[in-house]
This record gives structure tokens, sequence and C-alpha cells, in this order.
């Protein structure tokens, strides 16, 4: 066997290795997502603003790409084929920029996007009292954060003339005037800040590999190349 074909298996190998890393931490961030939307399913019927909701949704999305494009890269490695390893390639370039641009878009428009997800829910507490599973999702939040409102129990007033609903009390009184002092959206928030640690450390580390498996892609589709071009 040619130096040259011992090192494209030798790539091979590793690539497949890092791509089956790779799609084990895709099935460990859809597993975590499914988790968190059965967990947080008692607020389902919230704008996907709220916190929670939104890092489920996310993850189930992160997920579900990266393991279809860790599996394409094992298969790519395996059958060594061009056409596989390009595409595997441009999709996980595409990937990493996306995840690139999401974190720093994340990052420098915190507050903005705060805001505005702040904003969505009040907008939509105008119908806590008319909307049956928006009422039942907005109760189950403020039982189990004990929180009161979005910003602060005020954003009650508004909507129920001056009054807060029994779950800013714990729902086990027959009225409610003075709630939990706390935010819900500060309290999940700081909830789901607490949780996601260890998941931010998983992505980093699967960040790493999807830089390996970049390079390891790259480098055996130009080996390919090569060798079809001194076999012609």
């Amino acid at each position: 066997m040619s130096v040259s074909r011992r090192c494209l298996c030798c790539v091979k190998y590793l690539m497949f290795v890092f791509n089956l890393i790779f799609w084990l931490g895709g099935c460990g961030l859809f597993g975590v997502g499914v988790w968190l939307s059965f967990k947080q399913s008692e607020f389902s019927s919230l704008p996907l603003s709220f916190p929670s909701l939104s890092a489920a949704n996310l993850l189930l999305v992160a997920g579900g790409v990266t393991m279809i494009t860790g599996f394409l890269g094992c298969l790519g490695a395996l059958k060594e084929q061009r056409c596989l390893l390009m595409t595997f390639f441009v999709i996980l370039l595409v990937l990493v920029l996306t995840e690139v641009t999401l974190t720093l878009t994340l990052y420098i428009f915190k507050e903005e996007l705060d805001t505005s997800a702040q904003n969505e829910l009040k907008s939509g507490m105008m119908d806590y009292t008319e909307n049956e599973g928006l009422r039942k999702s907005w109760d189950n939040v403020q039982k189990i954060f004990k929180c009161c409102g979005v910003t602060n129990m005020t954003d009650w007033h508004t909507v129920l003339n001056g009054s807060l609903p029994v779950s800013c009390c714990g729902g086990e009184v027959p009225s409610c005037s003075d709630g939990w002092p706390d935010p819900c959206y500060q309290k999940a928030r700081s909830w789901l800040l607490a949780n996601i640690t260890s998941v931010i450390i998983f992505g980093a580390c699967i960040g790493i590999v999807q830089i390996f498996a970049l390079a390891f892609s790259l480098y055996m589709y130009c080996q390919i190349l090569r060798a079809e071009k001194y076999l012609d």
C-alpha cells in the first residue's frame, strides 16, 4: 500500500470517528430538546418567546440537523465518494456559520431580544380570559415558578381590571390581591440558564468536532481527487 493510500485510510477512519461523535452529539441535543419540551408541556400555549420553550425548539432543530449531517459524513467517509464529501462539507460549513451568526446575534442583541420577547408575552396576556389553553399555561407558569406577570405583577392590571389571577398566589385562595413579587420572565430565564450550562459546554465540544470534521472532509476530498487524477 502506498504512503498516500495509507494516509487516506487514516483520514477516512478519523473522519468516521469524528462524525460518529458528531452524530451522537446530535442525538444528545435532540434528546435534551425532547426532554425540555415534555418538561415544559404545561406552557405549550405560551408564545415561543418564553425562554424554555424557545430553547426546546432550538435544541430540537439543532439536534435533528446535526444527526442528519453526521450520518452523511459517516457515509461519505466510508464510501469515499467526492460528491457525498463535498455535500457534507457544504452543509456543515453552512451549519457552523449559522451557529456562529446566531450566537453573535443573541449576544449582541440580547437586550433587544429580551425586550421584544417580554412585549410579545404581555401582548399575549390580553387573551387570558378568553383563551383556555393560554390561561392554563399562564397559571401553570406562575404556580411552578412562584412568580406573577411578565416583568411584574402590574402586567395583569390592564388585563383583569386591576386584579390578579389566583395563580399569582398559588391558586389556593378564592381571590388574590398581593401576588408573588418575582417576574415570570426573569424566573424562567434564570431557571433555564441554571440548567443549560452543561448543554452549552456540550455544544462547544460539538463545535470543536465540527471544525475537525470540516478539515478532514476537505482533506479527504482533495486526496481522492488527486488519486483519481493519478489513475487517469
